[in-house]
Order: structure tokens, then C-alpha cells, then sequence
């Protein structure tokens, strides 16, 4: 058993958001609905957190608050460009729709972040959303 590192969900979306994404602090923070001052605390803890994984072969566990899936997802075709929507758990279409074209991706509005709890700060992820 390896020993842990917990990395709340708020960490793992500013990662995500900052080093894989490579907005700009400002444009993350706005994704995530905190102040800039809040998301360079979070990533800071998030960076210090996988540092520590890394460089002492510890586990990285993602964790923090109760969260569901949203209850759709939207797609788009880049032929025709026809929307639609389909529930969680039902997989990726192969086809349009409306013109029956292989050149679908999810629509870039649904690409979006929904609220989400991570260490209290507010904060997003993609495609959850908080339980109530």
C-alpha cells in the first residue's frame, strides 16, 4: 500500500485548467468563479501536493465533496452543424443525427464547468456538478 497525497477536486480542476489547458491564473480563476488571489493559492497547493507525489513515490487521491454527473451532454456536428443532446451513460454517438456524418465532437458550450466542491472556495468541474 502506497501512502497518499490528497489532492482536492479544486486542485485537481486548476491543474487541469492551468498546466494542461494553459489559461492565463485570471482565465482559470474565472472558469473556477474564484478571485485570481484564490486560484493561485489553489494552485499552489495543488503544485506542491504532485511534487510530493512524484518525488516520493506516494499515490495521488482526488477527492473532496459529494458530487453527481450533470444530466446531459451536448454534441455538435461540424458538417451540418446540427446540436443535440443525450443523457450521461448512454456513450458517445457515432453519427449525426440529422445528416448521419462521423464528424461529431461534444458541442464547446457543454465543454463548460459546473459548480463543484472541492475545499470550500467555490470552484468548478467539468461535467459535475454539486449534490443538493
Amino acid at each position: 500500500m502506497l501512502e497518499e497525497v490528497i489532492l482536492t477536486v479544486d486542485e485537481f480542476e486548476a491543474i487541469r485548467l492551468a498546466d494542461l489547458e494553459g489559461l492565463y491564473q485570471e482565465q482559470a480563476a474565472e472558469k473556477m468563479k474564484v478571485s485570481r488571489q484564490t486560484f493561485g493559492r489553489i494552485i499552489e497547493s495543488a503544485h506542491k501536493k504532485v511534487a510530493e507525489a512524484l518525488v516520493t513515490g506516494k499515490a495521488l487521491k482526488i477527492e473532496g465533496g459529494e458530487f453527481e454527473m450533470a444530466a446531459m451532454r451536448k454534441f455538435r456536428c461540424y458538417d451540418c452543424q446540427h446540436s443535440w443532446e443525450l443523457p450521461y451513460g448512454t456513450g458517445r454517438p457515432e453519427n449525426c443525427p440529422s445528416c448521419k456524418s462521423g464528424n461529431i465532437r461534444r458541442a464547446e458550450e457543454d465543454r463548460g464547468y459546473a459548480r463543484g466542491v472541492g475545499r470550500g472556495q467555490g470552484g468548478c468541474c467539468r461535467g459535475i456538478e454539486q449534490k443538493r
